[in-house]
């Protein structure tokens, strides 16, 4: 799951840098999260991809564009940043995914401390 949130990080990155809404949002999407098929994805978050996937592959490319490029040409600025907002909400669940999973909750008696950081005498 660490790389999925690093693909989704490096698309929000693009999002929230220069540029038009629909640059950003083709450059995002096909650079980062274009080949990630949402069963790849927890449960929670695999119908609201899916439905993003939906959005952004829906016009057949033509004159050798891909079909990311070719559907957000043919949206509007809206419509753009609606699926940009969905790329953010989707980064950010699955960060609380990631740290359900990653990071549970210790004991205080589990804690150990480093080797390294164990002063000898």
């Amino acid at each position: 799951m660490t790389n999925h949130v690093d693909r989704f990080h490096a698309a929000v990155s693009i999002l929230a840098g220069d540029g038009h809404i629909k640059q950003r949002l083709i450059r995002a999407f096909q650079d980062n999260l274009a080949d990630i098929e949402h069963e790849d994805l927890p449960i929670p978050l695999q119908e609201t991809y899916a439905e993003l996937r939906r959005k952004l592959f829906r016009v057949t490319p033509a004159n050798g564009e891909g079909p990311v490029c070719a559907t957000v040409r043919k949206m509007s600025a809206t419509e753009a940043s609606r699926c940009a907002a969905s790329v953010v909400s989707l980064y950010g669940e699955l960060l609380q995914q990631a740290e359900s999973i990653q990071y549970p909750a210790a004991a205080d008696n589990d804690v150990g401390v480093p080797p390294f950081l164990v002063k000898t005498v």
